[in-house]
């Protein structure tokens, strides 16, 4: 009989606001029980440091400059996440950790995916067995290294089609700082992708212009107008040119220089309507269901509705937290990892085989 293990799993993602943590049990196959969620946020001096050596690192010999700065930011990083999983520790008891760290350079092209957080420190410091490292083997083996999330969403999906609470074909939509799509057929076979900026364009634009972090709620551009010139250029010039060739993305394939000039509103409308417009290209014709922290923003969700003939969802209305499908997919992924299951696959990273992932340190 097949053991069912615990483990949490912490997600920062590119927005570095915080991190997501959540505890599951599964068999790393087709059982899932979520037993705890919860988000803390960074200190915003930590947040700062993760926002400006990111915006620092924009090709691979950065890596090499700034790496005092990295390591710096890398015993932060590690210690905010080993203080969470001893707290969490404390109301339950898990077997494992996936520890996602947080990515700062990530480049498709260069076969380079570099995330910050020392799995052998976080093991230490709380006495489990930590999987870290999730990238390299699928880039190894001739993948992007991302997304990794698509085989947790196809167990998701297969566990609610069971209980005939969703009908196929589907698709889930993450919205994070990039966006990604996970399309599940029939068969239950997937295929995913980055299809370009979630979040990351529209909190750029409201931290360089206001005291915020983000536009909650989509107000901001729900103030605005968009720029058509602008909005025209952007596509002709950058889209259809860089974007629409990669299944991987990174906050640094976008900037938001071409938005320089106009006010906070018109500048996140503009933006706004610009994400949605670049995510309606590259979505099939299958009802979606959507998660993460790009589902809150009101603005962003009625525009890409209206872009396209899909029925768009909350994936909340499953009774699916939405915040959590990202920090849940780690926690899955280091089961399958320590198991050794597959994590991606040719049609999720575009590497050449099925690939294990996952550097595992067993507590001491």
């Amino acid at each position: 009989m097949e053991k069912n293990l615990s483990a949490l799993g912490f997600m920062s993602g590119t927005s570095g606001d915080g991190v997501d943590t959540s505890v599951m049990s599964s068999n790393g196959k087709d059982i899932i029980n979520i037993k705890y969620n919860r988000f803390d946020p960074y200190p915003i001096s930590l947040s700062n440091k993760i926002h400006r050596l990111k915006e620092n690192i924009s090709k691979k010999q950065d890596l090499l400059k700034y790496s005092s700065d990295i390591k710096q930011l890398e015993i932060q990083v590690t210690n905010f996440h080993s203080e969470i999983a001893n707290k969490v520790s404390k109301e339950i008891d898990f077997d494992l950790i996936g520890f996602h760290g947080h990515t700062i350079y990530h480049n498709t092209d260069e076969k380079i995916s570099k995330q910050i957080g020392l799995g052998v420190n976080l093991s230490k410091t709380t006495n489990k067995t930590v999987v870290y490292n999730f990238r390299q083997e699928d880039i190894k083996n001739g993948g992007e290294g991302a997304p990794l999330s698509p085989i947790y969403h196809l167990a998701l999906i297969k566990g609610l089609f069971n209980k005939n609470r969703v009908k196929m074909p589907i698709s889930i939509l993450n919205i994070g700082g990039i966006a990604n799509i996970t399309e599940i057929d029939k068969d239950f076979k997937i295929n995913s992708r980055d299809i370009g900026p979630g979040n990351c364009l529209i909190d750029s634009w409201i931290r360089k212009n206001s005291d915020k972090f983000f536009d909650k709620n989509g107000n901001f551009a729900e103030k605005g107008k968009t720029d058509k010139f602008i909005f025209d250029q952007y596509l002709d010039n950058y889209y259809y040119s860089k974007i629409n060739s990669k299944r991987s993305l990174d906050t640094n394939d976008f900037d938001i220089s071409f938005a320089k000039g106009l006010s906070l509103e018109n500048g996140t409308t503009t933006i706004t309507n610009l994400t949605s417009e670049i995510l309606s290209k590259r979505i099939g014709a299958n009802d979606i269901y959507v998660c993460g922290g790009g589902r809150k923003n009101k603005f962003l969700i009625n525009s890409l509705k209206n872009k396209i003939s899909n029925k768009i969802f909350l994936i909340d209305k499953l009774n699916i937290d939405g915040d959590f499908v990202e920090s849940q997919a780690f926690a899955f992924l280091a089961i399958r990892s320590y198991l050794g299951l597959y994590i991606s696959f040719p049609s999720t990273t575009n590497c050449k085989k099925p690939s294990f992932g996952g550097t595992i340190i067993k507590k001491s």
